[in-house]
């Protein structure tokens, strides 16, 4: 059901006073103004708190042909004034929706789309009445806003050079958050006041294989931060189809963030053409840091599915030759030469390593193992040519997508997984050589379709090419949407790392199962790690925008047992592990551990097979953004729950009410809990699995180590 009722309709051709509007529940207001300077500005108010301050809204325009050497050729190409200020209000309409909407997959089965709409059209009289509608939709938990450019004779084709919008806060927030960088959100999360935001310890975090900071005081959103009165605001944006993704620049002594964009390789933002809209701009607020990630409003944000036929999308869960490369027991190249060329090598002729994770052999180890476990899928990494000497080179053409290595029998991999009743993974490493892979993505995909590939994990690691285009840049948000509508068309599911961080588009390409985009489990294998903490902050942060291909499941916890050298491990105890498939959401989840190790502790392992990856109802029992998070989550279709509950450093004891659970029914609930001996650094391993008989009267009260959580299993 859908309703829709228009409250009212304003004309006038003057500054107007401003126009208010409430949540349907009433704690939320959002004033918009006019300056006497024409300048547009808002303010956001939640029960007695005021969340953002008067805060002014605008774009700079920029001549597109300035620095070109172009000549300009008709009046079209002078410098544009910018769509800042001289505003007078044009129309005001206001509206309220009220609807029930049912996502393929998700966190939940159904979603309410609640809001109050006011949509305010503003012309600037000094320049021939060119219009702009600044849209607000306000939502019990939150806001969202853009801006929107009707087709019109005195705005067809622009060029952003700037964002004006700005997010004025009341006070020096704590804030959790990490560096402003054009190609890379892949480090750890500082803690800090805002004014004590300092990016550039980013110029020495060395495991980052390709970034490009901004500057001291500028960060990445989604932006997490909490009020000196316990209040909680997250600073991020929705639905970024055409357009760079948003940074955050701090002005550090009046706590003001203002919009800052990705440039393109000539340093403009955005190439705009009428009629057009920017992504919206949110802020989430609650006095409850849980209400925080069950937030649904940068969903409803996006537009509905443009895929009319979902049934061949599948959530999945997986196993593969990944994890065995990143702890040095093997390697994605097949020889240990360099200067191969994808066009002339002859890759039959080259020495094997004697290491290449790859094979056909090993590959058929990971089908069986998938099916004697009931994993739907096998992802092998390092299968195609080209991964020899790539790596830092810049190079144009690397990968073709379609050539196997010598020990890659594709055909013979591929009939062996379908006996099995197991799916094939594709991986795609593009070298972040994108226009190689745009060349060649239909000849991939028919492959993949030829060999009964049903999804694909791209992957953007190193500097861009077109050289000079970063990550999250207008052309790279553009290809990474082709690259999902392209696999649509060919009823394909994608798993994208090293993209741009997610805004709620699986919403609108539910083919797009999940993303990277943060710092993941692998850098524990090989760098300083992820803290503790880091799991906590996540879903504060990240996965605000969408599902995250974490990789978790590590239970060989500690690397020198692969190299007695390494001093590198995994940040938490093996039962947090378990807990991350349930606290860290995604409908595509790895069992990231190679198959051996599993079978030493297949008691445990047991969670892992459990385990669902599609819900039907999910609860957030208690949060702390940096602290803790305890979450339960029911299988689609099933009166099954399953529980997981995380903290950092600090141990601790997570109290559960089991009142989600149906009155008048037993339930048996597995718990795979930390040991009392466990820690994460010292005692990593060591769990504890118990069975006892639950209702929906109980309280679990479970003892966390540092580092440490819990997994449930409720039926």
């Amino acid at each position: 059901m859908k309703q829709i009722i228009t409250l009212f309709f304003l004309t006038a051709f003057s500054v107007s006073s401003a126009q208010s509007i409430k949540s349907p529940d009433g704690n939320l207001v959002l004033t918009f103004k006019l300056t006497s300077d024409g300048i547009p500005a808002y303010k956001l108010g939640y029960k007695n708190y005021e969340v953002v301050k008067e805060s002014r809204l605008g774009l700079k325009l920029k001549d597109m042909y300035a620095n070109t050497g172009i000549d300009k050729l008709s009046p079209s190409a002078e410098n544009v004034p910018s769509l800042d200020k001289g505003f007078v209000t044009s129309k005001v309409d206001s509206s309220i929706v009220d609807e029930i909407w049912h996502p393929v997959w998700g966190e939940v089965s159904s979603i309410r789309n609640n809001y109050r709409e006011l949509a305010v059209t503003l012309l600037q009289p000094t320049q021939n009445n060119r219009q702009m509608i600044i849209r607000f939709r306000l939502f019990n938990d939150g806001l969202g806003f853009r801006y929107e450019f009707p087709m019109q004779d005195n705005l067809n084709y622009f060029t952003v050079a700037d964002e004006l919008t700005q997010f004025s806060l009341t006070e020096d927030h704590i804030a959790f958050w990490i560096p402003g960088d054009y190609d890379t959100n892949e480090y750890y999360y500082t803690k800090s006041t805002l004014s004590k935001v300092d990016a550039t310890y980013a110029t020495k975090v060395n495991e980052i294989f390709s970034k490009t900071i901004i500057g001291k005081n500028f960060v990445q959103s989604p932006l997490m931060m909490k009020t000196s009165e316990k209040l909680y605001i997250n600073i991020f944006e929705a639905a970024l189809v055409d357009y760079p993704a948003m940074h955050l620049e701090i002005d550090q002594s009046n706590f003001i963030l203002t919009s800052h964009l990705v440039p393109d390789a000539v340093g403009n933002k955005a190439y705009m053409q009428t009629p057009c809209k920017t992504p919206w701009r949110t802020v989430i607020v609650s006095d409850k840091a849980a209400d925080i990630l069950a937030s649904k409003t940068i969903l409803n944000l996006n537009e509905p599915s443009k895929i009319d036929d979902t049934s061949w999308i599948k959530p999945m869960k997986y196993v593969g030759i990944w994890w065995e490369m990143h702890v040095g027991t093997a390697s994605w190249n097949y020889a240990n030469v360099n200067n191969v060329c994808l066009k002339s090598t002859d890759w039959k002729s080259l020495k094997p390593n004697g290491i290449h994770g790859a094979t056909t052999e090993r590959t058929k180890r990971y089908i069986d193992f998938a099916a004697k476990h009931g994993f739907d899928g096998v992802l092998v990494e390092g299968w195609n040519v080209g991964w020899e000497d790539w790596f830092g080179k810049w190079k144009e053409e690397v990968f073709d997508f379609v050539t196997p290595y010598p020990d890659f029998d594709v055909e013979e991999i591929s009939n062996y997984a379908a006996s099995k009743n197991v799916k094939m993974i594709m991986h795609h490493e593009t070298s972040s050589s994108v226009t190689n892979y745009e060349r060649r993505m239909d000849e991939a995909y028919d492959f993949m379709k030829k060999y009964g590939y049903p999804a694909v994990k791209t992957g953007y690691v190193a500097r861009i090419i077109p050289r000079g285009e970063f990550h999250d840049g207008q052309w790279m948000v553009q290809h990474y949407v082709r690259v999902a509508e392209r696999l649509a068309k060919n009823k394909l599911m994608l798993n994208a790392h090293e993209a741009v961080r997610p805004t709620g588009l699986h919403r609108t390409y539910p083919n797009w199962l999940a993303c990277e985009s943060a710092r993941g489990n692998e850098f524990n294998a090989w760098s300083v790690g992820n803290p503790p903490e880091h799991e906590t902050i996540l879903p504060f942060t990240r996965l605000m925008g969408g599902p995250m291909d974490y990789t978790p499941g590590i239970f060989q916890i500690k690397m020198n047992y692969y190299n007695p050298d390494k001093k590198e491990q995994v940040h938490t105890t093996l039962a947090k592990q378990l807990a991350l498939y349930v606290t860290l959401y995604s409908p595509l989840q790895m069992a990231a551990d190679i198959p051996e190790n599993y079978e030493k502790h297949l008691d445990a392992f047991q969670f892992i097979k459990d385990v669902a990856v599609d819900w039907d109802d999910t609860k957030y029992i208690e949060a702390e953004p940096g602290d803790f998070i305890t979450v339960a989550r029911k299988t689609k279709g099933k009166n099954e729950w399953f529980i997981g509950a995380i903290t950092d450093e600090n141990g601790r004891t997570a109290e559960i009410p089991l009142n989600f659970l149906d009155n008048n029914k037993n339930y048996t609930a597995t718990i795979y809990a930390d040991a009392k001996d466990a820690h994460w650094e010292k005692n990593p391993m060591s769990y504890e699995i118990i069975n006892k008989s639950v209702t929906s009267k109980d309280v679990l009260k479970i003892i966390l180590a540092p580092g440490g959580g819990c997994a449930i299993r409720i039926w």
